[in-house]
């Protein structure tokens, strides 16, 4: 893979996670959507 883009996609990767009010939603959602699964498990 061409190092420019793995060097702005680390640039971004670390952007977003930088981003508290984005990793607050992505928590939520992937706890809701654990709740979901685990629902349909049984």
């Amino acid at each position: 893979m061409n190092q420019v883009l793995i060097d702005g996609l680390l640039l971004e990767i670390e952007r977003v996670k930088a981003d508290k009010e984005f990793m607050a939603t992505l928590e939520r959602l992937v706890a809701r959507d654990k709740e979901i699964l685990d629902r349909l498990a049984q």
